[in-house]
């Protein structure tokens, strides 16, 4: 089987606040999983840890060599540029020439009604459906979304659902940080369910993703 990314006996630490302690997991390739908890459960710090942005105190974050997009709550792209220049960047910079693959995301997001525009000047909406495009650019392995949901109007929601649906056919996955695991009842495969640390639940889902997760915090 291909390597997935693992986290054996992974804690970290920030002084005497304890971020993640213990934390056993597999994010495994061909599906859409969630990471799902309250505020300050641990779901950012994981990611962190993941693209190398943290250390761990302890344990062993294993991370396959293959293509990782990512998408955070706050966009990231340069605002001075137009859209169609930061794609045009970010193309280069992650050795994606696939010229078909980038209109497709264009498509996707719409993004040629503001390709001229800067991307400083974007509303918010708009800000995070150039992000995702650009997180997707290189067609990742693995697909990282932080609250991907964030400032989308309800049509330009439902097609990014379709279109991760889609997207973990074969060997691509995609890891999903929200609140809102009701949002992706519809694709979502697995569920990990985070609190105060650790992990309280992680299994297959067969939609019943919310209930799941508001029945695991009440047990706690």
């Amino acid at each position: 089987m291909a390597e997935q990314i693992r986290f054996d006996g992974v804690s970290k630490s920030y002084g005497d606040v304890v971020a993640l302690d213990g934390i056993d997991l597999t994010i495994r390739r061909g599906e859409v999983h969630c990471l799902v908890g309250p505020n300050g459960s641990g779901k950012t710090t994981l990611l962190d840890l993941l693209l190398g942005l943290e250390r761990p105190t302890a344990g062993t974050v294993t991370v396959p060599d293959v293509p990782i997009g990512c998408s955070f709550q706050s966009p990231t792209f340069y605002p001075g540029l137009t859209v169609a220049e930061n794609l045009d960047v970010f193309a280069r910079l992650s050795g994606c020439p696939d010229e078909a693959w980038r209109e497709r995301l264009v498509d996707l997001f719409e993004l040629d009604r503001v390709g001229d525009q800067l991307a400083g000047t974007l509303s918010g909406g708009w800000a995070k459906k150039v992000d995702l495009a650009l997180g997707l650019l290189k067609r990742p392995t693995y697909l990282l979304l932080d609250e991907p949901f964030g400032d989308l109007d309800d049509a330009s929601k439902r097609r990014l659902l379709d279109f991760l649906s889609g997207y973990c056919e074969g060997d691509r996955s995609v890891l999903v940080v929200t609140h809102h695991v009701s949002r992706f009842e519809a694709i979502v495969d697995r569920l990990t369910v985070f609190d105060g640390g650790r992990i309280r639940d992680d299994g297959a889902v067969d939609g019943t993703a919310h209930d799941r997760y508001l029945e695991v915090l009440e047990s706690g």
